[in-house]
């Protein structure tokens, strides 16, 4: 019992050092947005928050562009982006676990190859196809093509191939269920824990994008807060790193919320897997 108990202890330990390293660049970087650039710039690390946060937000919002408005545009995407994402992945890895036909394989075999294609290679045709189409300079172009998310359908077919039962299908479809009505009512509670995991991962993508909001959001009423936070580093002699950390802070706020409201479903879907019949 000593000997279980001494071990126990030890993996406390470990655990709360690891807690420890995981908080501290989080409390670092809310610390470094109450602080001046010559704080910082003498001393890169302190523990202890400064008074200087009213004049490093002062320097945020005295460029020209509006960091509420960028907070706002972050959050339509990302929310927008995350929606489409999820439902239609979920809805196409339905398609490929529930049905019987002829070019099943070949299209996952499509989908897998798809995965393997950078962002940057397609990001020149991708432009032009949404200068051609009227799209540059709104929101939706990068929302919409979130609609084909081939990591998420391979992540969502992989977990459904277990969890779903199709008897349950066939039953519903036998009581006069529609094939939407299906999957929205049994599929889609069955699949919470994979949608809320692949909903923060989304979300965090999207939050954090920057290369083709950069190059598809050029008026300054559409940039987001990454594209801000990237321009208040650009400054031409001299770069105000309090107000830096304190839009970095603003940003990762959504962030924190959508963990914590999603988190439950993915403990949730854990404790589920692991009862056995």
């Amino acid at each position: 019992m000593k000997l279980r108990r001494k071990v126990n202890i030890g993996i406390y330990i470990v655990c709360g050092i690891l807690a420890i390293l995981s908080i501290m660049p989080f409390w670092i970087m809310i610390v470094n947005a109450t602080r001046s650039t010559v704080q910082i710039q003498q001393h890169a690390v302190s523990l202890i928050p400064s008074t200087h946060i009213l004049e490093n937000w002062k320097v945020l919002t005295g460029k020209t562009f509006n960091p509420f408005t960028g907070f706002i545009n972050s959050v339509i995407i990302s929310t927008g982006a995350t929606a489409c994402a999820v439902y239609f992945s979920t809805l196409t890895a339905y398609a490929l676990v529930a049905y019987e036909w002829k070019m099943r394989q070949p299209f996952f075999t499509v989908i897998l190859a798809v995965m393997m294609i950078p962002t940057q290679v397609i990001s020149i045709g991708f432009y032009q196809f949404m200068y051609r189409i009227g799209m540059t300079n709104n929101l939706l172009a990068l929302i919409l093509p979130a609609i084909a998310a081939p990591m998420t359908v391979f992540f969502m077919r992989q977990y459904m191939l277990p969890s779903l039962n199709l008897d349950i299908v066939a039953s519903a479809r036998i009581d006069g269920a529609g094939e939407f009505r299906t999957f929205n009512s049994i599929v889609l509670p069955i699949m919470k824990p994979a949608m809320a995991t692949q909903a923060i991962f989304t979300y965090v993508i999207s939050w954090n994008a920057l290369f083709m909001p950069m190059i598809l959001l050029t008026k300054k009423e559409n940039y987001t807060m990454p594209v801000m936070v990237s321009l208040l580093k650009g400054d031409i002699y001299k770069t105000e790193y309090g107000a830096v950390y304190l839009a970095l802070t603003l940003s990762i706020l959504p962030l924190f919320i959508v963990y914590f409201l999603l988190s439950k479903y993915i403990i949730a879907g854990v404790a589920l897997g692991s009862v056995k019949e």
